[in-house]
C-alpha cells in the first residue's frame, strides 16, 4: 500500500458575505497517495480555489479534518501551519512568483531561507541541483527579465523541488504559456511524477486531465466525479507532434 500523503475527510468551508452564507466546499472527502498525479478541475465558483488553498494550508476548512503527510491540520496555530507549508508543499503558480531582480539560485534559495537546518552554502548548493533537475543549468544567474516565460516556470518549479516537499500543488500552472510551452512543462511534471513526486494539478482545463492518472471534479463546491485514466497521454509524445516552430 502507497503511503498516504493527503486525507480530506468530510470537509466543508463556509464563508460569510454579509448576511449570507456562501458553501464553498460540501462534505469533500478523498485520499491522494504517494506517487499520484492527481487534477483538479472545475469551473468558476465551483470551488476549485478554496479546496487549493485548503491543500495549500493557506485556509482552515469550517468543518471537517485535512492530514498532510500524516499530519492534521485543521487544529495548528499560523505559525506552526505556515512551517508546514514550507517543508511538506511545493507551490507552482500561474503567474511564476518570482523575486524580478534576483538571479534564478537566489529564487530557488528563498524557501530554504527559513530552513535553519541549512546554512548559506548549503542553500546555493541545493538550489543549483534543483535547477539543474529542470533543465535549467545554464541559466543559473539570469534574472527573471532575462528569460522566457518556460524557463520563468522551470524556476518556480524547481523552487517548488528545493525542500523535497511530499506534494507539489501546481495552480494553472501552464495558463500563462502557449502551446508549445505548456506541453514541454507536462512534460517536465510527467517525468518528476515518473520519478516518484506526488502531484496535484489543479486548473479548468480538461485537457490536462489527459496526462494524469486520476480526475477529480468539483461543481457547486462538491466532487461530482473522482476517476482513474487508464490510457495517461504522453506529453512528450503530444510535443513532438507539434509543428516545429519558424525563427
Amino acid at each position: 500500500m502507497a503511503k498516504e500523503i493527503i486525507k480530506l475527510d468530510h470537509i466543508t468551508r463556509d464563508f460569510h458575505v454579509g448576511e449570507e452564507i456562501v458553501h464553498a466546499l460540501r462534505d469533500i472527502s478523498f485520499t491522494i497517495s504517494e506517487g499520484e498525479f492527481v487534477t483538479i478541475m472545475g469551473t468558476s465558483g465551483s470551488g476549485k480555489s478554496t479546496l487549493l488553498n485548503t491543500l495549500g494550508c493557506l485556509d482552515t476548512p469550517t468543518k471537517g479534518e485535512y492530514y498532510l503527510d500524516g499530519v492534521s491540520v485543521r487544529t495548528m496555530g499560523k505559525n506552526d501551519r505556515a512551517t508546514l507549508r514550507n517543508r511538506k508543499i511545493g507551490f507552482v503558480f500561474q503567474s511564476y512568483n518570482l523575486l524580478a531582480k534576483t538571479t534564478a539560485i537566489e529564487n530557488v534559495e528563498l524557501p530554504l531561507m527559513y530552513n535553519p537546518s541549512y546554512n548559506a552554502s548549503a542553500r546555493k548548493t541545493k538550489a543549483i541541483e534543483s535547477l539543474r533537475a529542470v533543465g535549467l543549468g545554464d541559466r543559473l544567474n539570469h534574472k527573471s527579465n532575462q528569460m522566457s516565460g518556460g524557463q520563468m516556470q522551470r524556476v518556480a518549479i524547481a523552487r517548488a523541488l528545493v525542500n523535497d516537499p511530499a506534494v507539489i500543488l501546481a495552480d494553472e500552472a501552464t495558463g500563462n504559456l502557449d502551446t508549445r510551452t505548456s506541453y514541454d512543462i507536462l512534460v517536465l511534471f510527467q517525468r518528476l511524477h515518473a520519478e516518484g513526486r506526488t502531484i496535484i494539478f489543479v486548473t479548468h482545463n480538461p485537457e490536462i486531465a489527459l496526462y494524469s492518472g486520476r480526475n477529480i471534479l468539483l461543481k457547486d463546491g462538491r466532487i461530482i466525479s473522482d476517476t482513474v485514466n487508464n490510457n495517461i497521454q504522453s506529453a512528450a509524445e503530444e510535443l513532438a507532434r507539434l509543428p516545429k516552430e519558424e525563427n
